[in-house]
C-alpha cells in the first residue's frame, strides 16, 4: 500500500485536468491493445487500432510531463492552469477523433470524404490542432521568463518545450501538405476514401517500418515530429542522470557544469531534429540517408563531442565544490 500511495501523493500538486487527460490516454492505449488482437480490420496493412494506440501513448506521456511542469511554476500559475486545461481538452478531442475514426474503420488524417464520420473528424481537427500549438508555445514562454527549478532543470525544460513547439509546427505541415495530389484508397470497410496529402513525402502512403510505420520509401515528417515532441522527456532524463552522477563525480557537483552539459545536449538534440526535418522534406527515408544527410549527422555528433569535452575538461580543472554546495547556491539565487 505504501508503494502505491507514495507516487500518488507526489502527484497531488500536479495539474489535475492534464493528469486526468493522461489517465484517459493510457486507458485508451489498453483498449486499443485489446483491439489489436480481437479486431482484424486493417487500414493499409495495419490494424485500425494501432494509430489511436500510438497517439494515446504519446499524448499521455506528454500530458503527464506538462502536469508535473505546471506544478513547478512560481509565476503565472493561474495562467498556466488555464493553458494546461485548454491543452488537456484539445488533446482529448484530437485523440478522441482518431479513435472515433478507427472504430468506424476509416482514416482520420488526410480524409477528404464528405460522409458524416469524415466531416466530424475534420471539424474536430480544425478546432483542436491549433490550441495544442498555441498553449505549448505559451507555456514555453512562461518557463522562459522564470526558473521552474534549479538552473539545470530550467535549461532542460526551456529547450524541451522549444523542441515541442517546433515539432507541432511540423505537425501543421503534415496537416496542410503543400501541393498534395488527391488519390483514392480503400478503408477497412471496403469503401473508397479520397485522400489529400499523406505522411510520406515522395511516396504519400509509404511502406512503413515495424510498429512506427514510418516510411521506408520516402520522406516522413512523423519522424522529426516524434523526436521533437519527446525532446523534453529526453532532456529531463539527461538532467536526472547528471544528478545521479554528481554524487560520484566531484566535478559534476557544480550546478553550472551540469547546466552547460544539458545545454550541449539540447543543442545537439535540436541539431538531430533539424537534420531529420530536412531529410524528410527532401523525400528521403530516415533509414536510407544519402551522403549529405550523413555529413550533417556527423557534424552534429562532432559538435556534441567537442563541446561536451570542452565543458568536462574545464570542469575537471577547477576545484570541486563540497557535496550539496551547488544546490545551496542554486537555492540562494532563487531566493535572491
Amino acid at each position: 500500500m505504501t508503494i502505491l500511495t507514495t507516487p500518488l501523493s507526489a502527484m497531488r500538486g500536479w495539474h489535475r485536468p492534464l493528469t486526468v487527460n493522461a489517465m484517459f490516454m493510457f486507458a485508451l492505449v489498453l483498449a486499443c491493445a485489446v483491439g489489436l488482437f480481437v479486431d482484424d480490420r486493417l487500414l493499409m496493412g495495419e490494424s485500425v487500432w494501432l494509430k489511436p494506440m500510438k497517439f494515446g501513448f504519446a499524448m499521455g506521456v506528454y500530458g503527464l510531463t506538462l502536469a508535473w511542469l505546471l506544478s513547478k511554476l512560481r509565476k503565472g500559475r493561474r495562467i498556466g492552469w488555464w493553458l494546461g486545461t485548454i491543452f488537456a481538452v484539445a488533446g482529448l478531442l484530437d485523440v478522441g477523433a482518431v479513435a472515433y475514426a478507427a472504430a468506424r474503420g476509416t482514416f482520420s488524417h488526410f480524409n477528404a470524404n464528405t460522409d458524416p464520420v469524415a466531416r466530424t473528424v475534420q471539424t474536430v481537427f480544425a478546432f483542436g490542432i491549433m490550441p495544442l500549438l498555441l498553449t505549448t508555445l505559451a507555456i514555453a514562454i512562461l518557463v522562459l521568463i522564470q526558473r521552474a527549478g534549479d538552473r539545470v532543470l530550467t535549461r532542460a525544460l526551456r529547450a524541451g518545450l522549444g523542441l515541442a513547439v517546433a515539432s507541432m509546427v511540423v505537425a501543421l505541415w503534415l496537416s496542410n501538405p503543400p501541393g498534395a495530389t488527391p488519390r483514392t484508397v480503400t478503408d477497412a470497410n471496403g469503401h473508397p476514401v479520397s485522400m489529400t496529402g499523406g505522411h510520406g513525402i515522395g511516396d504519400p502512403d509509404g511502406n512503413g517500418m515495424p510498429l512506427t510505420h514510418w516510411s521506408t520509401t520516402g520522406g516522413d515528417l512523423r519522424v522529426p515530429h516524434f523526436i521533437g515532441m519527446h525532446g523534453v522527456q529526453v532532456l529531463l532524463l539527461v538532467t536526472a542522470v547528471l544528478g545521479v552522477l554528481a554524487t560520484r563525480r566531484s566535478w559534476l557537483r557544480d550546478e553550472r557544469v551540469r547546466a552547460r552539459l544539458v545545454g550541449v545536449a539540447g543543442l545537439g538534440y535540436t541539431g538531430v531534429f533539424t537534420v531529420l526535418t530536412w531529410q524528410a522534406k527532401r523525400g528521403q527515408s530516415v533509414i536510407h540517408p544519402d551522403w549529405q544527410t550523413l555529413i550533417a549527422f556527423a557534424a552534429v555528433a562532432v559538435f556534441i563531442l567537442v563541446t561536451a569535452a570542452a565543458v568536462i575538461i574545464a570542469a575537471r580543472r577547477r576545484p570541486a565544490p563540497p557535496i550539496g554546495e551547488g544546490r545551496r547556491d542554486g537555492r540562494r539565487r532563487q531566493i535572491g
